[in-house]
C-alpha cells in the first residue's frame, strides 16, 4: 500500500518528526499526526513504552519511519496493570508536553470553519473574543452551496469510487462521502450508505476497516445492524466483509461508529439500542484481552447519552442495574467497569472522561455526588495510590469538567482536591490537574458568596506554577489562556492581572516550547497588546513548530495587521509543514482572500508528500466555496500522482463537512491520550483519531 509521509505534530527535542504513516484518506490534522499522534511537544525525552497492545492482523502494511513513542500504548498486560512504574532509557519525545494536550482538544477552541464562512467578522476590540469570536452572519457566506456539494463533490466522489482502486483515493472518498451525509429516505435507505457499505467487502484491509467507520460518521440510523454485526464479528458481519470472521481492526473500527451513530441520532430508542450493544460487549471484550474493541466501547458510550431517570431524593436509592434503563443506570454501569481492578487499566482509564461527558445531561445532585466520590477516589492523598497512573490521570481530566466555582460542597471539595491532592501526583497527573483548575475556575456555577475570591485560589495556583520547570510553566500559562478564553465565551471580562502574566512570559520565552505554549495561550487569552511582541517573534523565530504557533496565535488575535508579515511566512513554508499548516490556518482565522489559491498551488505542486498532506489539511479547513472547483479538478486528473488526488478527495470532504467541528474531536476532546491502543491512536497512523 503506497504510504502517506505526514507531517506528525510530535516534536522531538523541538523539531517536528516527520514520519511514513497509513493513508486512511489522508491523516488527521491533530490527534493523528501526532504522537500521542497528534499532538506535538518538544523537550526532553520521556519513559520508554512498551509496543502497541491490540490486534495485530489487519491495517495498513509497508515500510515506517522510526518515530517518537505513542503515549500509553503498553504491551498487553492483563487486569490492573498499568504503567505505575516505568524503567529503562529516556527516549522519543516529552509525551507531558503541553502541545500534545492542545492538538488534541483545540479545535472547540479554534472552531475555524465558524471563523471564516462569514464574510463579516466583528474584530478590532479588547472585548473581542478570540480569532473565531463573534461573526455577524453575513446573508452570503463562504459555505459551499447546496447546488456545490450535490451537483460537484459528490458526483465526483461516486464517479471516483466507480473507477478508482487506489487506497489513498479510495479511503479518502469514502470519509468525504460520510462527512457530507445524506437524509435517508422515509424507508430509511440511505444512498451513501449502500455505497460505503460494499466496501467493506474490498481486499484491503485498510479500505474494508475504513468503510466500518464511515457508517458511523454517515450516522444513519438505519446502519446499526450492520455496525452491530461488524463489532459483534456475527454471521451479518462476516458475510458483509465476505470473510469467515470480521478482522479485528474492523470490530473496533465499528464500535467506535455505533457510538458516532448514537452521538448524532435523534431517536432515544436508537440510543438505547447502540448503549445495550456497547455494554454487552464491552466486559466480554475486556475478558478476552480485546482491549481495542473494550476501549472503543466505553469512548463510545460516553458519546451516547440515555435520558435521565428522575432525579433522586435519597443518596441511597438504588439504580437500575440495566445499563440501558436510563443516564444514571448507564454511567453506574461504567463507574463499577473503572473501580473494578480485576480489569484491564486501559478501557478503565476512558471511564472518567466518558461518565464527565454523559453527566452534561444530568441535573441530579444526589446522583451526581456519588459520581463525583467514585472519580475523586483515584486521585485521593491516600485511597488513591492503589490505583494505575493512567486512571489518575483520567480522573483529573474528568474534575475540570465535572466542578466550577461556587460554594456547593461537591464543588469545594473538587477544588480542595485539585488544589492538594492531584499536585502531590505524578507530572502527567498534576498537568492535566492544571488544565482542570482553569476550566473549574472559569464556570461560574451558581450563588457563590465570593466568586472571585473562589477563582483566585484556583488562578493564583496557576500563576505560582509559571515559575516552575519540567514543562509545568507552559501547562500554567496555557491553562491561563483557557480561563481567559472561557471566560470571553461567556462574556465576562478576563483580569487584566493575567494578561499581563501572559504578556510577560511571552516576553521573556526563549526556548521553542515556551515560545509556542506563550503564543497559543495570547491568542487564546485573547489579549490585543500581545500582538506586537508576537510579531517580532513571527520574524525572530527560527523554529518551524515555534514559528507555527505563534502564527496561530497571532490568527486567534484577529488583528489584521498580521495577514501580510503570516503570507510571507506561508510563502517560503513548502518544505516546513508544520509551519504550512499553522500558518494557513492562521491566515484563514484573519479572513486572508489569497490563502486558498496559495494552498492549491501547494497541494498541486508540492515537492514532498508531507507538504501536501500539511496543504490538503489546512486548504480543507480553511477552504470555502471558492476551493471546490480547483479540488474536484485535482480528483479527476489522472496526469497527477495519486497521493495528490486522495489529498483532494480528504479536502472536499472537509470543505463539504455537515458539522463544524471535525469528526473525532468527539473522541479527541478531554481524552486521556497517554491511554491510546492500536485502534484509536498510533505513530503510523492507523488510528481513528490519524484519520483527516
Amino acid at each position: 500500500m503506497k504510504r502517506l509521509l505526514i507531517a506528525g505534530l510530535a516534536i522531538t527535542g523541538g523539531s517536528l518528526w516527520v514520519g511514513e504513516l497509513g493513508a486512511h484518506g489522508g491523516t488527521y490534522r491533530g490527534p493523528g499526526d501526532t504522537v500521542p499522534p497528534g499532538a506535538g511537544g518538544g523537550g526532553g525525552g520521556g519513559p520508554a513504552t512498551g509496543a502497541p497492545s491490540g490486534p495485530a492482523t489487519g491495517g495498513p502494511s509497508g515500510p515506517t519511519t522510526p518515530g517518537p513513542t505513542v503515549p500509553g500504548q503498553t504491551g498487553g498486560t492483563s487486569a490492573g496493570a498499568g504503567t505505575t512504574t516505568t524503567t529503562g532509557v529516556d527516549v522519543g519525545p516529552d509525551l507531558t508536553a503541553w502541545s500534545f494536550w492542545w492538538e488534541f482538544n483545540k479545535e472547540p477552541f479554534i472552531n475555524l470553519k465558524a471563523a471564516i464562512r462569514s464574510e463579516v467578522t466583528t474584530t478590532g476590540s479588547g472585548d473581542f473574543f478570540l480569532g473565531q469570536g463573534e461573526t455577524e452572519q453575513a446573508s452570503d457566506t463562504l459555505r459551499p452551496t447546496t447546488q456545490q456539494i450535490r451537483g460537484q463533490i459528490v458526483p465526483a466522489l461516486l464517479s471516483a469510487l466507480e473507477k478508482e482502486t487506489n487506497n489513498d483515493i479510495v479511503t479518502g472518498c469514502l470519509i468525504a462521502l460520510a462527512k457530507i451525509g445524506e437524509e435517508s429516505a422515509e424507508s430509511g435507505d440511505n444512498a451513501f450508505e449502500k455505497t460505503i457499505s460494499g466496501f467493506l467487502k474490498d481486499g484491503s484491509q485498510e479500505i474494508s476497516e475504513t468503510a466500518a467507520l464511515s457508517l458511523g460518521i454517515l450516522a444513519s440510523d438505519n446502519s446499526i445492524d450492520l455496525l452491530e454485526a461488524l463489532a459483534r464479528d456475527s454471521k451479518l458481519g462476516q458475510d458483509a466483509v465476505g470473510s469467515t470472521e470480521v478482522d479485528p481492526r474492523s470490530q473496533a473500527f465499528a464500535a467506535y461508529g455505533l457510538g458516532l451513530l448514537g452521538n448524532r441520532t435523534g431517536d432515544p430508542a436508537v440510543r438505547s439500542r447502540v448503549v445495550a450493544i456497547l455494554t454487552d460487549l464491552l466486559p466480554k471484550a475486556e475478558t478476552m484481552s480485546r482491549q481495542d474493541l473494550a476501549v472503543a466501547c466505553v469512548i463510545s458510550l460516553g458519546l451516547t447519552p440515555l435520558d435521565p431517570a428522575p432525579a433522586a431524593t435519597d443518596a441511597d436509592a438504588e439504580v437500575s442495574k440495566d445499563p440501558t434503563a436510563s443516564l444514571q443506570a448507564q454511567i453506574d454501569f461504567l463507574l463499577e467497569f473503572m473501580l473494578d481492578e480485576n480489569k484491564n487499566y486501559m478501557p478503565r482509564a476512558h471511564v472518567p472522561t466518558a461518565v464527565a461527558r454523559l453527566m452534561t445531561g444530568l441535573n441530579d445532585e444526589v446522583y451526581r455526588q456519588r459520581i463525583v466520590d467514585a472519580i475523586l477516589l483515584p486521585v485521593d492523598a491516600r485511597k488513591g495510590k492503589k490505583f494505575v497512573q493512567e486512571v489518575r490521570q483520567s480522573c483529573a481530566l474528568a474534575l475540570g469538567l465535572i466542578g466550577d466555582a461556587d460554594d456547593d460542597a461537591i464543588d469545594v471539595e473538587i477544588r480542595n482536591v485539585l488544589l492538594k491532592d492531584v499536585q502531590g501526583y505524578q507530572s502527567q497527573t498534576r498537568k492535566f490537574g492544571l488544565m482542570s483548575m482553569a476550566k473549574v475556575a472559569a464556570r461560574p456555577g451558581s450563588g457563590a458568596k465570593d466568586l472571585d475570591k473562589n477563582r483566585r485560589e484556583l488562578t493564583d495556583e496557576l500563576v505560582k506554577n509559571l515559575r516552575n520547570s519540567g514543562g509545568e510553566d507552559q501547562w500554567a500559562i496555557m491553562a491561563l489562556g483557557v480561563y481567559g478564553y472561557t471566560l470571553g465565551k461567556n462574556e465576562e471580562v478576563p483580569p487584566a492581572s493575567l494578561s499581563l502574566q501572559i504578556r510577560d512570559s511571552l516576553g521573556k520565552a526563549k526556548s521553542p516550547d515556551d515560545i509556542g505554549a506563550a503564543s497559543v495561550a495570547a491568542g487564546l487569552f485573547g489579549d490585543p497588546e500581545a500582538q506586537e511582541t508576537l510579531l517580532k517573534l513571527l520574524g525572530s523565530t527560527r523554529d518551524p513548530v515555534a514559528q507555527g504557533y505563534v502564527a496561530l496565535g497571532l490568527g486567534m488575535l484577529n488583528q489584521k495587521e498580521a495577514i501580510q508579515p503570516i503570507q510571507e511566512v506561508l510563502a517560503e513554508a513548502e518544505y516546513k509543514p508544520e509551519l504550512l499548516q499553522q500558518a494557513a490556518i492562521a491566515l484563514g482565522l484573519l479572513g486572508s482572500k489569497e490563502t486558498v489559491g496559495t494552498l492549491i498551488d501547494m497541494l498541486e505542486n508540492a515537492g514532498s508528500l508531507a507538504s501536501q498532506a500539511a496543504a490538503a489539511s489546512a486548504l480543507g479547513f480553511i477552504g470555502d466555496r471558492n476551493s471546490v472547483e480547483p479540488l474536484v479538478e485535482m480528483l479527476e486528473d489522472g496526469d497527477i500522482t495519486d497521493t495528490a488526488r486522495g489529498f483532494a478527495a480528504v479536502a472536499l470532504g472537509i470543505v463539504a463537512d455537515k458539522e463544524e467541528l471535525p469528526w473525532n474531536s468527539k473522541i479527541a476532546v478531554d481524552l486521556n491520550y497517554r491511554a491510546s491502543t492500536s485502534t484509536l491512536n498510533t505513530l503510523d497512523g492507523k488510528g481513528v483519531l490519524n484519520i483527516l
